[in-house]
């Protein structure tokens, strides 16, 4: 590519995706074996803007993905960032070099914003959105302890702008009795910042809630949307 378009231009990411979709195209993925099976269907790469992911279910699979991608890529002017190519494998694996840099592997990544583990546990992805939500409500902390905004709205506030940050992704989640203790403690951790109501003051949970009036819990807003995300599947 000798040319290209400004910074910011809307042309930008249509440009990219066309570029991203025809080499994936051309890598032929779409017709090799190599992949994942699931519901029937071979699955070997997920992406979401930028982010790519290929699946295998062997070392060497994963490898011939990667260097058709690669090869692809650098028929159009595009070249892979070996130093952001991680690699998670279920079990042991070889440590891989390309061009001679290595790649490195990891035992847990983001994507699409979300932390997968090689073991497929939620509970490191849990804890990290209730450290997340934390930190949204410490910053909110001037407007949720205003006495100029009345409750009811320091509430739909909460709501809005915390328990969604806290709820990205859930619908993939398997939760545990342990992180739905965390989630019920979160979440009243949240009115009582609200109440002024410090864990020493001798207010029971059921008081707290009683004040606040929150309607549905924060568990039950994330069991509300693996319903809806099961129906659309289904």
């Amino acid at each position: 590519m000798g040319k290209g378009v400004r910074q910011g231009c809307i042309l930008s990411p249509w440009l990219f995706n066309l570029y991203a979709d025809y080499k994936m195209r051309n890598a032929g993925l779409e017709e090799t074996q190599a992949g994942i099976k699931i519901a029937g269907r071979n699955i070997n790469n997920l992406r979401y803007a930028d982010d790519t992911i290929l699946m295998a279910e062997s070392e060497e699979e994963l490898k011939s993905l990667l260097m058709k991608v690669k090869e692809e890529s650098e028929k159009v002017g595009l070249k892979l960032n070996i130093q952001k190519i991680k690699i998670m494998a279920s079990g042991p694996i070889t440590s891989w070099e390309i061009d001679g840099e290595t790649v490195e592997t990891v035992s847990d990544l983001i994507f699409g914003g979300s932390k997968i583990t090689e073991d497929g546990d939620y509970s490191h992805e849990i804890k990290r959105r209730l450290l997340l939500g934390k930190k949204v409500t410490t910053n909110l902390d001037s407007i949720l302890k205003s006495r100029d905004i009345t409750l009811p709205t320091k509430v739909c506030l909460v709501k809005a702008m915390v328990f969604p940050v806290i709820m990205y992704g859930c619908e993939s989640w398997t939760v545990k009795k342990a992180e739905c203790q965390r989630i019920d403690a979160f979440e009243l951790w949240c009115w009582r910042r609200l109440l002024r109501v410090p864990w020493t003051a001798r207010r029971s949970n059921q008081f707290i809630l009683k004040e606040i009036s929150p309607g549905c819990s924060l568990e039950g807003l994330m069991l509300t949307l693996k319903l809806q995300y099961f129906g659309h599947l289904m």
